[in-house]
C-alpha cells in the first residue's frame, strides 16, 4: 500500500496511484483513461478518486462483484465516499489536503489489497 504513496508523491493521482499500486499496471493508455476521475470525478468533488481506483483495480484483478465491499469498508473508516466531504477540513490542493489525500490513497490501496488476499 505505500507504493500507491509514494505514487502519489511523485505526482501521479489517487485514482492513477490505487490502481497502479493495486494491479501493477503501468499501461499509458490505461493510466490516461483514468485521470478523469481523480478529484472526485473531473474535480467535481463527487466520488474519491482512491474509492474509484479501488473499484477499478478490483475490476482488472477479477475481483469487480467485491466492490461493494471497498466501498463499505471506505465509509466505515472515513464516514464517507465523497471527496468533498473527505476535503472539507482543507483548504483545495493545500499542502495539509495533498497531504489527507495521499493518506487516503494508502489506506484505500490497503483496503484493496485485504479484498484481493482473500480472493487467493
Amino acid at each position: 500500500a505505500e507504493l500507491a504513496g509514494e505514487l502519489f508523491d511523485r505526482g501521479y493521482s489517487c485514482v492513477q496511484s490505487v490502481l497502479q499500486a493495486s494491479t501493477g499496471s503501468t499501461n499509458p493508455e490505461l493510466l490516461a483513461a483514468v485521470t478523469g476521475f481523480s478529484c472526485g470525478i473531473g474535480k467535481s468533488g463527487c466520488l474519491c478518486g482512491a474509492v474509484t481506483g479501488g473499484v477499478m483495480s478490483l475490476g482488472v484483478k477479477g475481483c469487480g462483484k467485491q466492490s461493494g465491499k471497498l466501498v463499505a469498508v471506505f465509509k466505515d473508516a472515513f464516514q464517507t465516499t465523497c471527496c468533498r466531504g473527505l476535503s472539507k477540513d482543507y483548504r483545495w490542493m493545500s499542502k495539509e489536503h495533498q497531504a489527507n489525500c495521499r493518506k487516503i490513497t494508502v489506506e484505500a490501496t490497503r483496503m484493496v489489497e485485504v479484498i484481493l488476499r482473500k480472493k487467493e
